[in-house]
């Protein structure tokens, strides 16, 4: 069954009405007709099962003949600090965390990140394109969140919003054996608020780490080989998924 992502204020007693793009989608290119179900998630971990009642050029509206929580969500939420990397890697860290089950994506700027994103015009049009690719990741995993790409941070803005999590991990070269990650990771518990933060091409500096430190934040290995910035996320976030995930 196609499904499909509405803002709440779409959603109205018994009847969802869907605008913008979709309506081409479902109409031209799915070829879906009135009378057919399909299925609808408000974003917020709600999914609606309907039946198209109505399709005009603008609108298409639909009735909700039952709706479910959405069981695709953990418990705990985590929140993905990625310092920009160079090219368009940021695209597929994205498009693969969202997969993996983030809440969120912070990317952060830290003292060896290349990339210079410095002009507001192309920073918006950037903010734009990972939001999308989140989205789309969102709907292919049957994710019941769409999660949010906030706006580039700093690094000192990366650690405040870090320290006020249950618990933050910084995967480092440096840091000791994955004997030691094992065991940090099974400690958390269910409906924690998680952080990662990975560093970029060139990892983080060592006053970065001591501070980091100081936050509270835990540096973790991630094992005996050293992993690409675009590898290190996605392998920790394997590593929850498989402790945290039911």
């Amino acid at each position: 069954m196609h499904r499909f992502y509405v803002d709440k204020s779409q959603i109205n007693n018994n009847s969802i009405i869907i605008i913008g793009p979709d309506v081409n989608h479902i109409k031209n290119v799915l070829r879906i007709k009135t009378n057919e179900k399909i299925t609808v998630s408000d974003g917020q971990s709600k999914e609606y099962y309907c039946i198209i009642e109505k399709m005009d050029k603008t609108e298409i509206v639909l009735k909700i003949e039952s709706f479910d929580e959405n069981n695709t969500e953990l418990k705990s939420q985590i929140i993905l600090f990625q310092a920009i990397p160079k090219k368009d890697k940021m695209e597929l860290i994205i498009q693969k965390a969202v997969e993996l089950g983030v809440s969120q994506i912070v990317p952060v700027v830290t003292n060896r990140v290349i990339v210079k994103i410095d002009d507001e015009k192309r920073e918006i049009k950037k903010m734009e394109r990972w939001q999308n690719i989140s989205e789309n990741a969102a709907k292919q995993s049957r994710r019941g969140i769409i999660p949010i790409v906030k706006p580039i941070h700093s690094f000192n803005q990366a650690i405040e919003h870090l320290k006020d999590l249950d618990i933050s991990l910084m995967p480092y070269e440096n840091a000791r054996g994955i004997d030691k990650t094992k065991e940090i990771i099974s400690t958390i518990k269910d409906n924690s608020t998680i952080g990662i933060f990975i560093g970029s091409e060139g990892g983080f500096t060592e006053n970065e780490i001591e501070v980091a430190k100081q936050n509270n934040i835990i540096p973790i290995s991630l094992g005996r080989r050293i992993l690409r910035t675009e590898t290190a996320g996605l392998a920790i976030l394997s590593m929850l998924m498989l402790e945290l995930d039911e």
